[in-house]
């Protein structure tokens, strides 16, 4: 039986319902006299909900019509093989590239001098101008002098008296040495004589060095910056008490040009790189590396760095150790305390194989998996290692070889196993496989 005959038939067996309903009606069109012994309410009810039971009939069998006929469509429908999708793909090929790492970090002076008096005193004066730069030799405070003045020229006359007393005793001290040889004075007058002489000479030493000692205290009065930088601000004004060797600083001075920039560097990271030289996945580069230089507002720095060393101890409570770099600093845009990152070159890889995010996705168990269209262009899912990301690529490490071809548009529509059309991958085209599907990208691996 065709479609055609159904429907005559459903429709022929409908009229019959609804010509069986019309007869049953309390009051027939059939054009005859109305009767004149009204049927009871009774009557007229059952007979009504006999109506309402015939067209509920006529609708189920309608709707199983419908049915059957959309069944039968689909299933003729269902006969046409449907056309393999379409996917993007990028046939992998090695690389060479650098391994860098990016990590966080301080700057600090290149070098820094606290200034504290080297003697006591009143502060007279106060010679800079705070923020501003100094050169070494600069006089920044300047305590009384009055005292030390005093001391030094104290210093200078008994320098002067000893003096004055060497000269005499040192004549008589040759004249002795003649004279003991032709037995004219006693060997214990000239070895008095001659002890007088040394003890005249020690004492000119200390006068000498007393006064020295003078001179040097009142040099001290002048307060000088230790080395060039930039000056900050002064603990102290004009009319405090300076005492010598206090424990707190007038100021502080810091040359800015060039600077250090000190980053911790993870103990594993640095027997993962170890491990990878050992292998052969990198190849070591140069130890005075240039280092790039990231601002705390994601702006570059315009000048390269070099790394310096790397300390010798690792810290147990961070499980780190310390990188320091050294940077040009002419114009003073890195200030000490700054947060910066640094990136630095740990090798290089001969043989990298990089990956478009969007092409390596997460299973439920957090495996990072590529789906791959292989020589007869059905997808294979394979499961990979990703070591970190380089720009907007995965690095992979396992999984997967050169002349692999990684489905990276159009995942969504394929599962292991299906045909696919592939075509080559275009990052900048707008009307790929999948465009405007997101796939959520994998987290990066430590």
């Amino acid at each position: 039986m065709n479609i055609r005959s159904f429907h005559l038939n459903i429709i022929r067996f409908c009229t019959y319902l609804f010509r069986l309903g019309r007869d049953a009606s309390p009051y027939p069109s059939t054009g005859r006299a109305k009767p004149q012994a009204e049927p009871s309410l009774a009557a007229v009810k059952c007979r009504h909900e006999q109506y309402q039971h015939c067209l509920m009939s006529i609708l189920g069998i309608l709707l199983t019509g419908l049915a059957l006929t959309g069944c039968g469509k689909f299933r003729k429908a269902g006969g046409t093989p449907r056309p393999a999708p379409e996917v993007a793909i990028v046939t992998l090929q090695p690389e060479r590239i650098s391994i860098n790492v990016e990590l966080s970090g301080r700057v600090s002076a290149f070098l820094i001098a606290e200034v504290r008096p080297q003697v006591s005193g009143i502060i007279q004066k106060r010679l800079f101008e705070e923020g501003g730069d100094v050169k070494a030799g600069d006089i920044l405070y300047q305590i009384d002098p009055a005292f030390y003045e005093a001391a030094y020229a104290g210093a200078r006359a008994m320098l002067a008296k000893v003096e004055a007393n060497i000269p005499p005793i040192r004549l008589k001290a040759a004249r002795y040495k003649d004279l003991v040889t032709v037995k004219a004075v006693s060997q214990q007058n000239y070895d008095d004589v001659d002890a007088a002489l040394k003890q005249a000479e020690a004492e000119l030493g200390i006068a000498r060095a007393a006064a020295e000692t003078a001179r040097i205290n009142l040099a001290y009065t002048g307060i000088t910056a230790p080395i060039s930088g930039r000056i900050g601000k002064s603990s102290v004004t004009i009319g405090a008490l300076a005492t010598a060797h206090q424990a707190v600083p007038f100021t502080t001075i810091q040359q800015l040009d060039p600077v250090y920039v000190d980053a911790p560097q993870s103990s594993a990271n640095l027997l993962r790189l170890k491990r990878n030289m050992k292998s052969g996945n990198l190849k070591s580069g140069d130890y005075q590396a240039k280092v790039r230089l990231i601002l705390e507002d994601g702006t570059p720095y315009p000048l390269e760095g070099t790394l310096k060393f790397s300390d010798v101890t690792v810290d147990p409570s961070t499980s780190s150790f310390i990188l320091r770099m050294i940077f040009p600093n002419p114009d003073h845009i890195l200030l000490p305390g700054m947060y910066v990152r640094a990136v630095v070159e740990e090798g290089v890889n001969e043989q990298a194989l990089l990956v478009p995010q969007q092409g390596i996705t997460r299973d439920p168990k957090g495996n990072a998996i590529a789906m791959l269209a292989d020589g007869s262009d059905k997808v294979e899912q394979r499961t990979v290692k990703v070591d970190r990301t380089i720009g907007d690529k995965w690095l992979v490490t396992d999984g997967l070889k050169s002349g692999d071809r990684v489905i990276v548009e159009g995942i969504q529509q394929v599962r292991p196993g299906a045909p696919v059309k592939t075509v080559p991958f275009d990052a900048g085209r707008k009307d790929s496989p999948g465009a405007g599907k997101k796939t959520p990208p994998a987290a990066e691996s430590n």
